[in-house]
């Protein structure tokens, strides 16, 4: 008679398991996209800089942003500049990749200012 209760016992945990395991899934998924969120934040940021950088000293900006983010990135990677009197602004824009179809994000902006060189 024990066994057979403690039989059950199993089988009702392994339920209770498969039952959780949708959660755990969707949590440990909304995780990975967060961490993709920062990543894409942070790279916007280095091609905001490396662009302004080039675009300062009248490089070839554009190829120079994109080449500073990850291959993946790149193709979905704009830079526009903005030319002050003795400085200039890069805007780097950098498309948030989705893992879920229909989790669509807005895009990563950073902006970064240099001085330019006379």
């Amino acid at each position: 008679m024990i066994r057979t209760r403690r039989g059950r016992d199993r089988g009702q945990v392994a339920i209770e398991y498969i039952g959780f395991l949708p959660i755990l899934l969707i949590v440990a998924l909304g995780a990975v996209q967060l961490g993709l969120i920062a990543y894409t934040a942070q790279q916007a940021g280095t091609a905001a800089r490396t662009g302004a950088r080039s675009a300062s000293l009248d490089g070839p900006y554009l190829a120079d942003c994109q080449a500073a983010v990850s291959s993946w990135l790149a193709d979905e990677t704009d830079c526009l500049p903005s030319l002050g009197e003795d400085e200039v602004t890069v805007t780097a824009t950098v498309q948030i990749p989705s893992l879920v179809p229909g989790w669509d994000f807005d895009p990563a902006v950073k902006t970064a200012t240099m001085p330019l060189d006379h």
